[in-house]
Formats: C-alpha cells, sequence, structure tokens
C-alpha cells in the first residue's frame, strides 16, 4: 500500500483513504445487488432535523453523473455532467470527450426546472463552471485551459467558444485536478486545488500565483470572502480555514471539536478502500474520508441557525455534514451540531452528495451523483479490497442516473426567479443589500463585468452610509473591481464600526499603492478586535512593508489575545525562503516543486513531511511514511523517479501503509522534476537536483512497465557501485590524514581538508584495475545543508594524461550525485575549482563510484 511514503510525496495523492488493516484474509462471499432506487423511493430514505425535507429538482434522464453547478444572473441552473465517469469497475474509456454541461430553468418562473437543453456537449469530463453576464466559464479534466461558452441566440444552446485562459495540459488523477470556480468578493477567481487565482480583465483571465489551498472537490466562500475547499485524500475534511488562502496555510491546534472527523452514516457498506479497519462492527464508516462540495450558506429561506455554517458531502458514508463556526479571539473552530449524529443521512446505497449550492430561491440546492462505484479506477484495480465490495454488491452496474435535490424547512417560502442580468447598475447596486449571498455576489460580478462606473458614486455613498454591513463590504469590493476605488474610500472603511468592514478594507487598500494609507492601516494594528489585528499583519507580510517581521512581532507583543500571538507566529515562521546556496534555476524548481507539494502531496505527506497522522484501528498511525531523511527520497534519483511515474506497493521500511501509491507518469517531465526537486531538498533533506533529462531518460527505459514499483525493486534500479573500495587508492593536495574515512561506509566518519574549501584543491582516486564507470556519488556532509561547491571531473588511464571534463558544475546539495556519459578509467581527479564561504572545510563522508546499469528493474 502507499508505503512508498519516502518517495515521494507521491502518497500525497490518495483520494479516498482508510486505515491500514490485513485485508487479505477479508472474505467476500456474495451478497444481494445493491438495488438502485426511483427519485421517489430515495426521498424516503433521508434522514433530517425536524421541519426539514429534500425536493427534487431534476434527475435522469435530464442529467446523468452531474459533479458542479452553477446558476447565472436569471436563476439558469448549468450543470456539469460527467457521463464517462467510471461506466465500469476499469473506468473504460472515460476520458473519451463524452460528457457534457446542460442548463435547466423555468418556464413559469415558479421553481420547477421543466425546460432542459444541451448547453455545451462532447466534453472531457468538465469539472470548472461559472457563469458571467453574457456567457459561462468551462474547464475540462486534463487541461488547464478554460473556455467562455457563449448562446447568442437565447435557444440555450451554446454557439459560440472562445478561449479566455491558456494554462496547458494537466495530467495527474482526475481526482485531484482542480474544482470549485468562484468568483470572490475580491473579484479574484479561485479555484480548489490550484495554486494560483484568476482575474476577469478585457475579456480573459489573467494568472497569479497564490499558495495552494489543499483543496479537492468544490470551493466556496463566506460573508467575508475567505475561500473555503475540503480535502478527501488526507482524510482532513475543511483545511487551511483559519486565514484567506492569499496569505498562506494557516492552522491552529484546536480548530476543530473533538470528534468532528469522525462520522456517522445511517447505512453500512465497507466500499471503501481502507476496509474493515474505517468502519464501525456495523460496517458504517467511522472516519472522513471522501469528503467534498462544501458551501458556506448564505441564503435567506432556510432557518438563520444555517446562517453562515459550512456545509459539505461525505458521499462514502452516504451524509452531507452541517459544521457550525465559531469564531474566538481571532481564532475560527469547527463544531458538529448533532453529536454522534449527521445534519442529512441516507440508508440508499447510491446516495451521492457531491455538490452544494446556495440558490437564487434562498435555499440549499444539493448535486447527487448517484451511482454505485464513487471512487475512481485508481482504487478499483485487479487485487484491491475495493474491487471486491464492488463486486460482491453488484454496484458497478449502477451507471447512468443522477439528482440535484433542494433543502426546504416548513418555513421556507417560494420566490420570484431573479432578474439581474439585465438589471440597470442602479437596481444592481440596490440588490448588494439583498439578504441572500447569492444576490449580492451575483449583482457585485455583473456590475464588474459591465464595467459602468457611472455607479461609482452610489457606491461610494453606501461604503460610508448604508445601515447594512454587507452592502457596504460588497459595494467596497465593487468599486475596487471597477478601479473606482480611490484611499478616502478605504479609510472610510477602516473607520467603520464593523469590524467585518474593517477588515474588508484592510484587504482592499492592497490594491492601492498609497505610503500615507499604509499608516491608516498600520494604525489598526492596536484595534480592539483580534481579527483585524491579525488581517494587519497578514497585510503587512503581502505587501512586504519595510521592517513588516518586527512590525507583526510588535503588533503580537501588544496584543493581548492569544489568536493574535498564535497567527503572528505562523506569519513569522511560515517561510517560503529558500537557501541562498541554490541557483536562480534550482529555485525556480524549488518555488514550483513546493505548490505542487501543498497542493497535493502534503494531503499524505503532511506539510512539514513526516507524514499526515490519522486514526487506525489500533490508534494513531501516520497514513504516508516521513520523507525527511528517507532512504528512498535520498536513495538515487532513478529509483525515486520510478516511483512517482509508475506508483508504489507494497512494504515500505518494514512498514504497510493504508494506500497504494498511484503512478503519476501522464505528468510532464518538468512537473516530475520539480517536485522531486523539491521534496529532496527540503525537511531536513538536501539532494542533487533531478533534471528533466533524467525523468525522460528513465521514462523511456520503464516504458514497458504496467505495476507499480516495490521498495526492493526501487533500491535495485539505482546503478551499481564500485564494491572494491578497500582497494583504491586515494590522494589530495590537501591533508591526506584520515583520507579512509570518506570509502569505509560510515557517515560518520569523514575526511577534512581542515582548511576553507578554495579554488584549485582536488583529490585522486587510483582503481585496482580499470573500470567502465558513469558518476560519483558524494556524501559532503552526515546530514542535510548547502555549501557553495564547484567540482570538476576528469579521468585517466595512467594518471598523467587527463581527459576533457566529464563534470564540470555546482555542487551545493550534501548529497551530490554526478552523472556522466560511461567512459573507461583507472584515475578519477576531482578538483574544487570555486571557493566556498571562506570558513567551511572540504569535508567528504561518503565517495561511491557508479557503473552502468545492464537493465531497468
Amino acid at each position: 500500500m502507499v508505503k512508498l511514503t519516502r518517495q515521494l510525496l507521491l502518497a500525497a495523492l490518495l483520494s479516498l483513504s482508510s486505515s491500514a488493516v490485513a485485508q487479505d484474509n477479508v472474505e467476500f462471499p456474495p451478497k444481494p445487488p445493491v438495488r438502485p432506487l426511483s427519485p421517489a423511493e430515495a426521498a424516503k430514505t433521508f434522514q433530517l432535523p425536524p421541519g426539514y425535507r429534500l425536493e427534487l429538482v431534476l434527475s435522469e434522464p435530464e442529467i446523468v453523473d452531474p459533479v458542479c453547478m452553477a446558476f447565472d444572473g436569471n436563476g439558469r441552473l448549468y450543470v456539469a455532467e460527467m457521463r464517462t465517469y467510471m461506466p465500469d469497475i476499469d473506468g473504460t474509456n472515460q476520458l473519451v470527450p463524452g460528457s457534457r454541461v446542460s442548463v435547466h430553468w423555468s418556464s413559469k418562473n415558479d421553481g420547477v426546472y421543466d425546460q432542459h437543453r444541451i448547453f455545451a456537449d462532447n466534453l472531457k469530463l468538465p469539472r470548472l463552471l461559472l457563469p458571467l453576464a453574457d456567457g459561462v466559464l468551462i474547464g475540462e479534466t486534463d487541461t488547464n485551459d478554460i473556455y467562455l461558452y457563449k448562446d447568442t441566440n437565447g435557444d440555450g444552446v451554446s454557439d459560440e467558444k472562445k478561449q479566455v485562459y491558456q494554462g496547458g495540459p494537466r495530467g495527474g488523477n482526475l481526482e485531484h485536478q482542480p474544482s470549485g470556480l468562484t468568483w470572490a468578493n475580491d473579484n479574484w477567481l479561485y479555484t480548489a486545488v490550484n495554486n494560483y487565482r484568476l482575474r476577469w480583465k478585457d475579456g480573459q483571465l489573467i494568472k497569479q500565483d497564490i499558495p495552494g489551498n489543499g483543496g479537492q472537490w468544490g470551493g466556496t466562500q463566506d460573508d467575508d470572502g475567505k475561500f473555503w475547499v475540503v480535502n478527501a485524500g488526507g482524510e482532513k475534511g475543511p483545511l487551511n480555514f483559519q486565514q484567506h488562502i492569499l496569505y498562506g496555510q494557516f492552522a491552529t491546534r484546536n480548530q476543530f471539536e473533538p470528534g468532528f472527523d469522525v462520522v456517522w452514516p445511517a447505512m453500512g457498506l465497507r466500499d471503501y478502500q481502507g476496509g474493515p479497519g474505517k468502519s464501525r462492527d456495523d460496517d458504517t464508516l467511522n472516519h472522513f474520508t471522501a469528503t467534498c462540495g462544501g458551501e458556506i450558506y448564505r441564503g435567506d429561506q432556510l432557518p438563520a441557525e444555517l446562517k453562515g455554517n459550512l456545509f459539505f458531502g461525505e458521499p462514502v458514508g452516504r451524509l452531507v455534514r452541517r459544521s457550525t463556526i465559531e469564531v474566538n479571539d481571532g481564532i475560527t473552530i469547527l463544531h458538529n451540531p448533532y453529536p454522534q449524529n449527521e445534519f442529512l443521512r441516507s440508508t440508499d446505497a447510491c446516495f451521492r452528495p457531491v455538490d452544494m449550492k446556495t440558490a437564487p430561491d434562498g435555499t440549499l440546492f444539493i448535486v447527487d451523483m448517484y451511482r454505485g462505484i464513487i471512487q475512481e479506477g485508481n482504487w478499483t484495480r485487479e487485487g484491491s479490497y475495493l474491487r471486491k465490495v464492488i463486486l460482491q454488491h453488484s454496484m458497478d452496474k449502477i451507471i447512468g442516473r443522477g439528482r440535484i435535490w433542494r433543502l426546504v424547512h416548513e418555513t421556507t417560502k417560494p420566490v420570484p426567479a431573479p432578474k439581474l442580468i439585465d438589471a440597470s447598475p442602479k437596481e444592481l447596486a440596490t440588490t448588494l443589500a439583498h439578504p441572500n449571498g447569492w444576490y449580492r455576489d451575483t449583482a457585485q460580478k455583473i456590475l464588474v463585468l459591465k464595467q459602468d462606473k457611472s455607479i461609482a458614486p452610489t457606491l461610494t455613498e453606501m461604503v460610508q452610509k448604508h445601515e447594512n454591513a454587507l452592502a457596504r463590504i460588497h459595494a467596497l469590493w465593487t468599486l475596487e473591481g471597477l478601479d473606482a476605488l480611490t484611499p478616502d474610500i478605504i479609510r472610510s472603511a477602516l473607520k467603520d464600526a464593523s469590524p467585518q468592514v474593517r477588515r474588508a478594507g484592510i484587504r482592499a487598500s492592497e490594491s492601492l499603492t498609497d505610503e500615507k494609507l499604509q499608516q491608516d492601516v498600520m494604525a489598526l494594528a492596536k484595534d480592539s478586535d483580534p481579527s483585524v489585528v491579525i488581517q494587519v499583519c497578514l497585510t503587512a507580510k503581502l505587501m512586504k512593508w519595510k521592517d513588516h517581521a518586527k512590525f507583526v512581532n510588535l503588533a503580537a507583543l501588544g496584543a493581548p489575545s492569544k489568536g493574535v500571538k498564535e497567527i503572528a507566529t505562523q506569519i513569522l515562521t511560515n517561510s517560503s525562503e529558500f537557501p541562498r546556496e541554490l541557483g536562480g534555476t534550482q529555485k525556480e524548481m524549488m518555488h514550483r516543486g513546493q505548490a505542487i507539494y501543498q497542493e497535493l502531496c502534503f494531503t499524505c505527506h503532511g506539510l512539514d513531511g513526516k507524514g499526515t497522522a490519522i486514526d487506525g484501528p489500533t490508534g494513531p498511525m501516520l497514513l504516508a511514511p516521513p520523507l525527511s531523511g528517507s532512504k528512498v527520497v535520498m536513495g538515487h534519483r532513478d529509483g525515486l523517479i520510478l516511483a512517482l511515474l509508475h506508483g508504489v506497493t507494497g512494504p515500505v521500511n518494514g512498514k504497510t501503509f493504508q494506500a497504494q501509491m498511484i503512478p503519476m507518469a501522464n505528468n510532464p517531465d518538468e512537473w516530475i522534476s520539480d517536485v522531486l526537486s523539491y521534496v529532496r531538498n527540503r525537511f531536513g533533506n538536501a539532494g542533487t537536483f533531478i533534471e528533466t533529462k533524467d525523468v525522460a531518460r528513465v521514462r523511456k527505459e520503464s516504458a514497458a512497465r504496467t505495476t507499480p514499483m516495490t521498495e526492493e525493486e526501487i533500491f535495485a534500479s539505482a546503478p551499481p557501485v564500485l564494491a572494491n573500495r578497500k582497494d583504491w587508492k586515494l590522494a589530495t593536495s590537501e591533508k591526506a590524514d584520515g583520507l579512509a574515512g570518506c570509502i569505509d561506509g560510515d557517515l560518520k566518519s569523514k575526511w577534512t581538508s581542515e582548511k576553507p574549501l578554495n579554488n584549485g584543491m582536488w583529490l585522486t582516486i587510483e582503481l585496482p584495475t580499470e573500470a567502465t564507470i558513469n558518476g560519483l556519488r558524494f556524501s559532503f556532509s552526515a546530514g542535510g545543508g548547502y555549501l557553495t561547491r564547484n567540482l570538476r571531473v576528469e579521468t585517466s588511464a595512467d594518471g598523467k594524461a587527463w581527459s576533457k571534463p566529464v563534470y564540470n558544475g555546482g555542487a551545493p546539495t550534501n548529497l551530490t550525485e554526478i552523472a556522466f556519459s560511461p567512459t573507461k578509467a583507472r584515475f578519477i581527479k576531482i578538483t574544487q575549482t570555486g571557493s566556498g564561504d571562506k570558513r567551511t572545510p572540504w569535508n567528504i563522508h561518503e565517495l561511491d563510484i557508479t557503473t552502468p546499469r545492464s537493465v531497468m528493474p
């Protein structure tokens, strides 16, 4: 199972996880086939608090395999349908362009969706969906490109398609690709997974890099405009919600009530990768494993107690979790208000809630993918526990269905459909005060898209005088989107009686360059509200104010709030700086690799590379092995590349982890080299960077392989080393005492030049006989670290006539692998061609010489 851990951050990939258990001895006797229910039958299986019920909005055949939805300004409902997703247990042909986006509306404006059209057809598993003022943004699987689809004649079918963002191909499992496209308060578009945000400008989307959010499927924002995501692969549920992701990934120790990640399904069926270890005696799921589709409910037709709550699905548990959000002393804490229960549960094995949205009618819509298999094919392979359960219950036969439900309460009242697309700027400005957050968001979006600045005076007056704090916030951000924001308007917000508006004012100030305005923002470091003080500190670091670290430290020292101190500490210590010894190209690789790791790999391996801790059947356990000091990570580069290309199975370092690491070969060579180089040079590691040519070579050499790697095969993939080190003769330009210490097999012993590393220092190796060699492997230290080094390597048959350099370049990492074309040699000369830090001597703890491998494992 995943064990591959050390190998890479690879395990990070698992999506629907579970605990390590001995599954081999589990028997799978035939069971009665799971029977799909009609919508009317399914409605009877829902368990909700008193007064609530689900009403059917849409079902098959109008929609099939719905995965996400969005409303346009007139309330028309767009649905992304992954019609080719897992048509059988192997996912045969699921990536063919046979999916679609459909659109639905009510001809009588009574909430009954009786009109249905195929808006965009022949798509590859569409996953991004966002209506604008005159079209719909759509993104598909295996690409970062985004297109704007327009219906120019009003028949409900798009007839114009224009690329508005060119992101290029995207690899990786389809469960780990972007989703949840959200137009947020700050007029930027955010998605789960991606480490960048987008902004609409002049008919195109422009990109800005930001920290990865760790989300997986779905995204939402709260009234402040903070983007929320949930994660499935790491069994985490909601994550990175303490602060807006723009400022980094923040988490606190007690951000969940005890037991928050324990789920309480109404029915038990062990169709999840973890098997018995992730279930109770009654076969019910006992922990998050597939959380997705989060939505902050911001409507006005359900009881007030639900407003501002986070809802998300657990499709493997056939339930929807309601989470209340408490902010105490600037720290956000999530609760399940139903002890040993859930807000929504079903006894229908095919109920698969995967997305939720606050609707224009003030209710909550829930997308039910309604199917037998919910996990993607990488988790249903031959030999997997999950495959056996699926076949045991004939769940692979249940396809071609899908529903959307409306959550209502006995107090819910019908409301007319919205008409915002053609509303006047004045009408849209008035709508910014609507009690339904969907209306406020949509009105702001349309105002910004239409760029009619004549409304700016009205909006300015709203910021200054409107009685509704949320209206003031939306007016502020609309002005920002119209490029009509001024320092004086910001100052008005900074002085607002509502801390929520003051926070928005601080954030909005980031869009202006005004040194005097900075002083006004800095003054709020003494605000009485901890959340305001925290926002000032976040802005100080983001905007790189002069001496911002000192400012943040003083703000924390001067605040009585423990929450301010906790977040300020993370602001000061969450550094993305990389060692100065690394070159510009290497730092660029580290930045790209870090983005990939924080998007994907951290789920299983942890942000600190120590492995994600989860509850196992017998106590705490790690979801995947630590990467720090990992023998696979710090072993030969070829083994690490093979692990990521082909995946890993079986024990790692003598332990079996929860799930199998899946192959990542469909990612480009640069992607693989970036993330592996990052892992090799983070978490206390310091190893040679992996180049794209290395990945391309290993990919070609192992092209015939179709099965995951074992740990034994990973180690066996390393080029063999000369085994006759005891017969080598070493010489040096420096002190020769202790030369044997670098070839004795003991990493703790070493040879040292004693004098600081300097240009011209050399070391030679005389082999007992001539050999064909193709590389050197140095351990310059017993641990991690870096030092500016440049080496020239030459070879000779007689120790007198030296070849042209077979290598001439940098060696800054304390574990350095040098590869060159196979060459015959008896003598090798290693010369230092640059100076170090003027203090550190030339130390070599271990030195190996590699020879060509006969065949790739």
